[in-house]
């Protein structure tokens, strides 16, 4: 299963683009932090996961700025063909705060 949830406060956010097949796509950073449990202890966790949005999704998008809350959901794969750098593609998007 490859499935993240996560929520954060956009902290980079590039112009809308299109792919060469035409397809819309916005990317960003969502800057997380919270405090979870592990083994039995209380941890502060902190991450800045990059992340894309295509298609109507990033016509929704549109609207996201920096310092906005957001909260998604969506699956981990390689930037690229060669890249072993995970990005966060998006499947949904809730802006949940405009800061």
């Amino acid at each position: 299963m490859n499935s993240v949830s996560l929520a954060g406060v956009v902290t980079e956010l590039a112009a809308l683009r299109y792919t060469p097949a035409g397809i819309p796509l916005i990317s960003f950073t969502l800057k997380h932090v919270s405090q979870r449990t592990e083994a039995g202890m209380l941890r502060q966790v902190e991450c800045e996961v990059p992340a894309v949005v295509m298609a109507k999704l990033a016509e929704q998008a549109r609207d996201l700025r920096v310092g906005h809350h957001a909260r998604v959901e969506g699956f981990l794969a390689k930037k690229s063909l060669n890249s072993r750098q995970l990005i966060l593609h998006i499947n949904a998007l809730e802006i949940i705060e405009k800061g």
